[in-house]
């Protein structure tokens, strides 16, 4: 069995929330589809819902993170990963830290964080983390920053809302 890390251990899984007892996470019903765990999410002003980031929404329409549940209730895609469910009660953190995937940039610790709002791809979805800008695809997030490098997958830990 060889389970070494020769460089340095994964950083986390995308969606956890690594320092729980420093953070604040509510339930919401969740009312549309997001494509992963650990992407930032806002309030509908209709329904009330947790819903996915749209085209027009400023930074301050943010409410919080996708968490990953676990059990994790989702299923499966073509590319075998899980997809989180579109419906039903999920939780949101609101302030904290979680492990979130850095879709494009170089994470830097307390570097800027931007999430993506327009020209979602399955690489950079709507509500991904970025690290750097990508002209009005992107608005920047300023009460987050990252707490170090991201790892060779690209996950990395977020400060939101401290």
């Amino acid at each position: 069995m060889s389970n070494a890390f020769l460089y340095r251990m994964p950083s986390g899984i995308p969606g956890d929330v690594s320092r729980k007892s420093q953070s604040t996470i509510e339930s919401h019903h969740v009312g549309g589809q997001f494509a992963a765990f650990g992407l930032f999410g806002k309030l509908s002003a209709t329904t009330g819902d947790f819903v996915p980031l749209e085209s027009t929404d400023t930074a301050a329409a943010v409410y919080g993170l996708f968490v990953r549940a676990y059990p994790t209730q989702s299923s499966q895609n073509e590319l075998g990963k899980a997809v989180p469910v579109a419906s039903g009660i999920q939780d949101a953190l609101v302030r904290g830290y979680m492990t979130v995937k850095c879709n494009a940039g170089t994470a830097k610790k307390a570097g800027k964080v931007y999430v993506r709002v327009a020209a979602g791809t399955t690489a950079k979805p709507i509500g991904g983390i970025e690290a750097v800008a990508d002209s009005t695809n992107t608005i920047e997030i300023t009460k987050a920053m990252f707490m170090h490098d991201a790892d060779a997958q690209g996950n990395v830990e977020i400060a939101f809302n401290i």
